[in-house]
C-alpha cells in the first residue's frame, strides 16, 4: 500500500496529503486529472512525521485510502490557511518546482552562499505575499528584515528566489537590459537607483503582483525560506546543468504564458 506524503503547497498555500509521490503528485497539481489545467506550482516536501495540534492530521489517517479499484488517493486538504508560518523550517524536505505542462525540478537544501560584491538585488515572493522587491539586503539579511516584528510591514516567514539583474545589478541607470522580461523597465532603473542611493531605505516593491508566476528562467541564486530565527537556502542549479541534466524541464520552463 503506497505511503501517505504531506505537502507543502506555496501556489497556492496548502497543506495537503497524498498517496501520489512527489513526481505523480506534481503533475497531477499542475495539470489535473484530464490535463485540463495549465499552472506553475511550487511544494514542499514536509517530514511525514511531523504532527502539530494546528491541523487535522487525522484526516489523513482517515481518507488518504485507495479507492475500489486500487487508484491512490490523489489530496486531502488538511488547512489552506497560514499554512506556511505553521509548519517549521526544520521539517521541509525537497522543494519542487513545477511548470505548466507538469515537468517537476526537484531542489535540494543545500549551502548558503551570498555574493558580498553584490549590492543590488530583486527577489519575487512566493508566499505569504506575491510582490517583486528590490533590495540593497543579501537573501539572508532580507529575509531578517521582512519577518521582523518591529518593522510596521513584516509577514512571519517566507520564500523568494532571487532574479537576474545582468546591467542593471551594477548600473542601474546605463545597463544594458535587452534579455530582461520584467515589465516596465524604466521603472525597475528607477527603483533599484533609488536604493542604492537612499541608505535609509533597504527595499522598494517593483511589483505588487507577477501575472506571469514563477519567473523560473531568471531566478539567481537559489530559493530560500525563513524568518526571525530560521533560514534555509535551495540552491539553483547552474546553467550548464540545466542543460545537461534537466534539459526537458528547462525547455519547458522557458515557454512564456499565453497573454
Amino acid at each position: 500500500m503506497p505511503s501517505t506524503h504531506l505537502y507543502l503547497s506555496l501556489i497556492p498555500q496548502a497543506l495537503i496529503a497524498s498517496m501520489l509521490s512527489p513526481e505523480e503528485f506534481s503533475k497531477y497539481y499542475a495539470i489535473g486529472s484530464r490535463a485540463t489545467s495549465l499552472d506553475e506550482c511550487m511544494f514542499f516536501e514536509v517530514d511525514p512525521e511531523f504532527r502539530s495540534d494546528d491541523f487535522p492530521f487525522h484526516l489523513a489517517e482517515e481518507r488518504c485510502m485507495a479507492d475500489a479499484d486500487g487508484q491512490p488517493k490523489k489530496s486531502v486538504y488538511l488547512s489552506i490557511y497560514r499554512v506556511l508560518s505553521r509548519i517549521p523550517v526544520a521539517a521541509l524536505g525537497k522543494l519542487y518546482l513545477v511548470t505548466r505542462d507538469g515537468q517537476t525540478l526537484a531542489l535540494e537544501r543545500g549551502e548558503y552562499r551570498p555574493d558580498p560584491k553584490r549590492q543590488l538585488h530583486l527577489y519575487q515572493e512566493f508566499c505569504p505575499i506575491i510582490p517583486m522587491v528590490a533590495s540593497r539586503l543579501a537573501p539572508l539579511e532580507f529575509c531578517r528584515f521582512i519577518t521582523d516584528t518591529q518593522q510596521p510591514v513584516h509577514v512571519p516567514r517566507i520564500v523568494f528566489s532571487e532574479l537576474k539583474l545582468l546591467g542593471l545589478a551594477t548600473d542601474p541607470l546605463g545597463g544594458r537590459a535587452d534579455d530582461l522580461p520584467y515589465r516596465r523597465i524604466n521603472h525597475l532603473r528607477d527603483v533599484l537607483n533609488e536604493i542604492l542611493n537612499n541608505r535609509g531605505k533597504p527595499t522598494k516593491m517593483v511589483q505588487r503582483h507577477v501575472k506571469e508566476g514563477p519567473l523560473y528562467r531568471m531566478i539567481a541564486g537559489g530559493i530560500y525560506v525563513g524568518d526571525a530565527n530560521e533560514f534555509a537556502c535551495y540552491p539553483f542549479p547552474s546553467r550548464e546543468d540545466l542543460h545537461s541534466q534537466h534539459y526537458s524541464w528547462w525547455r519547458s520552463a522557458q515557454v512564456q504564458p499565453e497573454a
